[in-house]
């Protein structure tokens, strides 16, 4: 079996932005059930010096626009990281999956060797496209999406390993 980095990649990330959106879904419907303004989930943190919901939301779906364009060898689309509300989060996330909708496997399988270069603050990381990818992209992305679940479980919304993962 050949490894085709679009099937690593694409649909991974988009089957967890459809269950992260679920569960944000859950989180409005319980805020708005407990009479909880929104706000205090958006904003909430599991700890001071970690960002709060919506930057986690907004850095997983940075990671996944930004992994299938780099793939690709296109421009990745620039969001405000404005989000204030779970609509606006709901919304975030749909543009990044219409994104990934936008490619075909034949754009990014074949991109293992590919050059990606990452700059971050004054760190600049070299990969090429398999390792990128599988070392990088996938566990940040996991993180930010695994914080902002427990973000939400820790203040008390009812989910679960299920909402997790997903049906």
């Amino acid at each position: 079996m050949t490894f085709s980095m679009y099937d690593t990649s694409v649909p991974a990330l988009k089957r967890m932005l459809n269950n992260l959106a679920a569960i944000l879904v859950k989180a409005a419907e319980h805020a708005a059930s407990k009479k909880i303004d929104p706000g205090v989930f958006i904003n909430a943190r599991l700890f001071p010096d970690m960002f709060p919901l919506s930057r986690q939301v907004q850095i997983a779906t940075d990671q996944a626009k930004g992994c299938a364009a780099r793939l690709a060898g296109v421009d990745i689309p620039g969001f405000a990281d404005n989000e204030a509300t779970f609509d606006e989060l709901q919304a975030r996330i749909a543009k990044t999956i219409a994104f990934l909708d936008s490619f075909k496997a034949q754009q990014i399988d074949g991109s293992e060797e590919r050059d990606i270069v990452l700059q971050i603050h004054e760190r600049k990381l070299e990969f090429k496209g398999q390792a990128y990818l599988l070392n990088w992209v996938l566990p940040n992305f996991y993180f930010h999406v695994t914080t902002a679940y427990n973000i939400l479980r820790h203040h008390g919304v009812e989910i679960g390993k299920k909402d997790f993962l997903g049906g």
